[in-house]
């Protein structure tokens, strides 16, 4: 299962360790409670970084599986995402090349996972190697692929590959970049996907300084966003929260309040 998103996708964890904020959730056990608060708190799917144990990512099938299955479980009919990003593959050493082959052979596997360990949807970057044939075996195992859009250059990667069954969601995704270059560092990637993917409703978002004023953007456009310990943090204000569950709520509060002052 993996509806549609009309408002905002919590996504609990990330490359954070829980050493950039004590309530980054790395245990099944943990992404389950954490998911559980954030959907309490209005989140309408959960995306995750599963770990190994040794608390790095993981595209493991049995570190894959134990993170969805526990969350799942916790929050019974929410589309459950994971990560496909090279980063999480192995070995940094191996190159680009072998990264993407160790990916490839780890994400092949999530084929033989029973059904209540499958995620319902995992994101793609589209700026990293081997994303078509990645994007092809998500698709034949019945995972909805999110196309992760970065850039200019990733826009037009849209328009030049169409997975099996299609995107899920296209993802427009900017970070290392101020608040106030945000909005219209979105806005020329939002216009090249309106000519590369007409008629597609992108979720936006932005992570650490960007995070913020790419929730208000995305409020004013209409479109879903999503928020959580992997993009932020902090609430707007610059103040701690006490984890997923509350930057939910304070991205909620936000967007609907944009929306509603833009109609």
């Amino acid at each position: 299962m993996a509806a549609r998103i009309e408002r905002i996708k919590a996504c609990l964890n990330g490359r954070r360790a829980p050493s950039a904020h004590p309530a980054v959730p790395v245990t099944p056990r943990q992404l389950a409670e954490a998911a559980a608060g954030a959907v309490a708190a209005g989140a309408e799917a959960v995306h995750v970084h599963p770990r190994g144990a040794d608390g790095r990512e993981s595209l493991w099938p049995a570190d894959v599986g134990a993170a969805v299955a526990a969350v799942r479980a916790a929050c019974p009919g929410v589309p459950v995402g994971v990560t496909t990003g090279l980063w999480a593959a192995g070995d940094p050493a191996a190159g680009l090349s072998g990264a993407a082959a160790a990916r490839q052979q780890q994400v092949s596997a999530w084929a033989e996972l029973d059904a209540a360990e499958q995620p319902d949807f995992a994101s793609l970057n589209l700026s990293e190697e081997g994303w078509q044939q990645l994007a092809a075996t998500l698709a034949g195992a019945n995972i909805g692929v999110e196309a992760g859009v970065w850039s200019v250059a990733d826009a037009d990667r849209v328009a030049g590959y169409r997975p099996p069954g299609g995107w899920l969601r296209i993802m427009v995704e900017v970070s290392g970049v101020g608040a106030g270059e945000a909005v219209g560092h979105a806005d020329q990637i939002l216009a090249r996907l309106a000519i590369t993917a007409p008629g597609a409703r992108p979720l936006l978002h932005g992570e650490d300084d960007s995070c913020w004023p790419l929730i208000g953007h995305a409020g004013r456009l209409g479109l879903p966003t999503r928020v959580g310990l992997e993009d932020v943090t902090a609430g707007p204000d610059g103040h701690p929260v006490g984890g997923n569950a509350d930057l939910v709520r304070l991205a909620l509060e936000l967007w609907t309040a944009v929306l509603g002052a833009s109609t």
